[in-house]
């Protein structure tokens, strides 16, 4: 049980820390300048990866993100400890009451333009919490307190780096990542029959020699040609795909690529230069290519985005 006097002198080193934190979040890095430039609320309720924190190999080469990321979490270990030697509590009330504290102080930056509201920050804070609170019941056993300030320090960078490494290795169970490259002509059409694709041919455009490693498509003599291909709902693809108009042919033509009837591309009379594209593809089940006029095609084909334990 601690003294009057020791319990005195915590609670004004809570108090402290307390305004100290407040500070940083409401008033340091010019925030209170800024707020003339800001007009809209910002808001982002869910993270930009499934756990945006630190990985332990980001401590080599650390990005000036990674440092916020540390910093967010650091910051708050001290509450962990501090609030539990002065009140008698468990951890699911604690973190609980902290959590609603957080989401509060988030709440306010957003609406008086000092900042945003930000799950990750909010995620990253009671983090910082819940390593502190862990500290303090691994560290504080003993009558001495310089030994107890001493455990719960080490206990509370054991803890850090620990979470640290285990919610990395979720984040990047569900990080998504490119799959290998499928040309296009490797699909099926609408109808479900293989498709043979066009044959790679040596092109020349802008002057320049093309050689196509895996297909071209044209018009083949017709004012107009559609290729459709079955996409199998495929969740989400990027699609890449060079063109342009060879060099002995009119400056005409178009390029259309529309997936379950929404168009994503539209390209009309390009002129003698290669081009390249890459386009975001959601979950669709069929995809068209429409060309009229001149313009060629060439090595079209997508990545899948997956699961990096796909």
């Amino acid at each position: 049980m601690h003294s009057k006097q020791q319990r005195k002198i915590i609670f004004v080193i809570t108090i402290g820390y307390t305004l100290f934190i407040l500070y940083f979040m409401f008033f340091a890095f010019g925030r209170v300048g800024k707020v003339d430039q800001i007009s809209e609320y910002t808001f982002m309720f869910l993270p930009d990866s499934f756990f945006r924190v630190p990985d332990l190999s980001d401590l080599l080469h650390p990005t000036q993100m990674d440092l916020v990321g540390f910093g967010n979490i650091a910051a708050f270990i001290p509450f962990g400890i501090l609030f539990p030697l002065l009140y008698r509590t468990n951890f699911v009330r604690f973190i609980t009451l902290f959590i609603l504290f957080i989401l509060v102080l988030e709440t306010i930056q957003a609406l008086t333009f000092l900042g945003s509201f930000d799950t990750n920050d909010v995620i990253q804070n009671a983090l910082g919490a819940a390593v502190g609170f862990g500290a303090y019941k691994l560290g504080f056993r003993t009558k001495n307190n310089w030994k107890n300030i001493l455990y719960a320090g080490i206990s509370s960078l054991i803890l850090m780096l620990g979470v640290c490494g285990i919610l990395g290795v979720v984040d990047q169970a569900f990080t998504k990542e490119m799959g290998p490259f499928v040309a296009i002509n490797e699909l099926e059409d609408s109808a479900g029959n293989p498709t043979v694709g066009t044959k790679p041919k040596r092109l020349t455009i802008g002057g320049q020699n093309v050689e196509p490693q895996y297909n071209v498509y044209s018009i083949e003599g017709k004012s107009k040609k559609t290729y459709t291909y079955a996409l199998g709902n495929k969740k989400e693809l990027y699609l890449s795909l060079n063109y342009g108009v060879p060099d002995s042919k009119d400056l005409q033509g178009s390029i259309r690529i529309t997936a379950d009837s929404h168009e994503f591309l539209f390209v009309e009379n390009q002129g003698h230069e290669m081009n390249m594209s890459e386009i975001l593809i959601p979950r669709a089940n069929e995809l068209t290519i429409t060309i009229e006029g001149n313009v060629t095609l060439w090595d079209v084909g997508f990545r899948e985005m997956v699961y990096t334990w796909n």
